[in-house]
């Protein structure tokens, strides 16, 4: 091995054991609008934020989120299909000038990326047949409810829940979703997500009885992006103050943007 090969390696080496990780990529806004276009990172399989329509195209509630910021940037927006494992790698390093990819706003992913103000969320709630009248936990005594064994839903009931209540744990969400349609019970704790799916199909059947937990989604960039941020996040609060972000959510999920992401900070 060459004398400079073996140092690189050594230093390489050094470098991975201390944890230490290559600078990431700032996103420049005026580079964004010199070229005219942003590319935008986005999940494709995760319905109804991120899919593929009928023709490959991204498409979903993220996909109408990306194409107005796009145009609150004055620039064509290019959507890059990412994975949950690949997404903020792939902002750090710029393959992507921004996420906007169902990306919940936790402390870890903070201290890699820098969020916009939340723009979306995902709530866990229990739900049930429209004629059940259940407004909070106490009303679950005496009720079977279906939920994903091992999921946040679980646990959420589970913290909640009487004494009395019949919780019946599901292998996922799909078989605990069966159980409510066929009638072996008459309440869920479920994901607004999973539901949104299930309402083209049941009408108004099933609705909200109460909220368990949320979590918001931002827009992210990589650290530096502070010009870029800045605007992202006028977008957003211009987006939830006329109407924009009620009007892609209703679309999407079937109801406007929760209180909870409209009055995060």
């Amino acid at each position: 091995m060459k004398p400079n090969r073996r140092i690189f390696t050594v230093l390489a080496a050094s470098a991975l054991a201390a944890g230490l990780a290559a600078p990431s990529l700032a996103a420049e806004l005026e580079a964004i609008e010199s070229a005219g276009s942003v590319k935008i990172g986005m999940l494709v399989d995760f319905p109804p934020f991120g899919i593929q329509d009928t023709s490959g195209k991204p498409d979903g509630y993220d996909a109408d989120v990306a194409k107005a910021l796009a145009d609150y940037l004055g620039v064509t927006p290019e959507i890059v299909p990412v994975t949950g494992p690949n997404r903020i790698p792939y902002l750090l390093s710029g393959q992507v000038d921004v996420l906007v990819a169902s990306l919940g706003i936790t402390e870890e992913r903070a201290q890699k990326v820098d969020f916009s103000t939340p723009y979306a969320g995902i709530s866990i709630a229990v739900y049930g047949d429209s004629t059940l009248e259940v407004t909070e936990a106490s009303g679950l005594d005496g009720q079977s409810i279906a939920v994903a064994r091992a999921s946040t839903q679980d646990t959420g009931v589970s913290e909640v829940a009487p004494e009395g209540t019949d919780i019946r744990r599901f292998d996922d969400d799909a078989s605990a979703v069966q159980a409510l349609m066929s009638g072996q019970v008459k309440l869920i704790g479920a994901s607004n997500v999973v539901m949104s799916q299930i309402a083209g199909a049941t009408g108004d059947r099933f609705d909200k009885k109460f909220d368990l937990s949320s979590q918001v989604q931002g827009i992210a960039v990589a650290p530096g992006s502070d010009a870029l941020l800045e605007k992202i996040n006028g977008f957003v609060g211009e987006a939830r103050s006329d109407g924009t972000l009620d009007e892609i959510h209703e679309k999407w999920l079937g109801e406007p943007l929760p209180d909870f992401v409209k009055n995060a900070e």
